[in-house]
This record gives structure tokens, sequence and C-alpha cells, in this order.
């Protein structure tokens, strides 16, 4: 098998092949679940706030998301117990795809994480914030969840065009092949810049 074909081909995580379904996910089933979510959420946001305020809570919804994004990614995703069951969870958490990053069902969270997760962090944003606010900002964090997960697929996936575009995905690639402990905003990577994880240039 050569570098390419190694680089997609991930392994079965289960013995059972039905059990192994459930962990590979194509990168639409994101949208299908969660924008329909955005569009009801902000609806109801903008009939309890009006629209204004809805977009205020909108915005602060996902710039909560881009910080949960980063520090997610970096102490759970980046938590790498050297052996027995942790090291077990961190490989099907997130080192398979550090291990086969371009293998296009692997890039996208599984439902039967992603949806408890979003239920978790929407109850969290319920009991803080009130439910009329709850509405708005949860659209903005599952807006931000959404567009990380399209990023991320793309980054992997597509060359981009864009200036934007090129930074993120050579950002991105570095936090693969250079340096994994740098690099952990995906959509934000200002983060980095305020953490001080940001990649440095070879050379400066």
């Amino acid at each position: 098998m050569d570098r390419s074909e190694f680089l997609k081909a991930s392994p079965p995580m289960f013995k059972s092949g039905l059990l192994d379904k459930f962990t590979r996910v194509h990168h639409f089933v994101p949208i299908v679940i969660f924008l329909p979510a955005i569009v009801v959420l902000f609806a109801f946001g903008v009939d309890r706030l009006g629209l204004f305020r809805s977009l205020g809570f909108v915005v602060g919804g996902y710039f909560f998301w881009t910080l949960a994004e980063y520090w997610i990614h970096r102490v759970v995703f980046h938590f790498e117990p050297e052996s027995g069951v942790g090291a077990r969870l961190h490989w099907m958490v997130h080192g398979v795809h550090h291990d086969h990053p371009n293998d296009p069902l692997r890039l996208v969270m599984p439902p039967g994480a992603s949806v408890p997760l979003a239920l978790i962090f929407y109850a969290l944003f319920w009991f803080v914030l009130g439910a009329d606010r709850a509405f708005a900002f949860g659209a903005g964090f599952l807006g931000g969840y959404l567009a990380y997960d399209m990023i991320h697929y793309a980054l992997h996936h597509h060359t981009p065009k864009s200036r934007f575009g090129k930074w993120l995905r050579e950002l991105h690639m570095r936090h693969h092949f250079q340096d994994d402990e740098r690099g952990f905003g995906i959509s934000a990577p200002y983060w980095d810049r305020v953490f001080g994880t940001m990649h440095v240039r070879r050379g400066r």
C-alpha cells in the first residue's frame, strides 16, 4: 500500500461490521441533522427575542463554539494515554484521524457522539441563559459546529482557491504533518494566537 492509500484507508474500530459502520460518516450527514435544528432554533429565538437581539446571541453562540472547538481539540482529542483503555479510546476518538487523515468517512463526528454532545451543551445554555436566549445562542453554536465540520472536510479533500482557505489548509496540514501540539483551531485559528499555539514558520 502506498502512502496515499494508507492515509485514506483507516482500519475498522470494531470487529462487528455493523458497529463499525456507525463510526464512518458521509460528510452530508451533519448537514441533514443540524441544519434543520439551526433553522428551528433561530426561528424560535426571533419569536422570543426579536431579530436583532437574536442575531446578537447567534454571534455569541458562534464565538463560544470556536472557543469550545479549540479546547476540545487541544485537551480532549489530544489527551494521549500511553496504554490500556485510555489509549484505545484516544485512538477511536482522534488518533485514527491522525493515522489516516484522508479517510473521507472519518472526517466528521458520528451522530452517535455529536447529537448527545449537542444536547448536553444546549441544556447548559438553557440553564445559564434561560430558554428564550438559549434558542438563538444554540443556533449560533450549532452553526459554528456545522461550519467546522464542513471546513475540516474541505481542508482534507479540496484545494482552496482563496488566500484565506489556503492559509487554513496550511495550518491544518502543519498540525497533521509537522507539529500536532500546535494548530488546534481549525475553523478559527485566531485562538491559537491567543493561547500561544500558533504554528511558527520554519526559518523565522
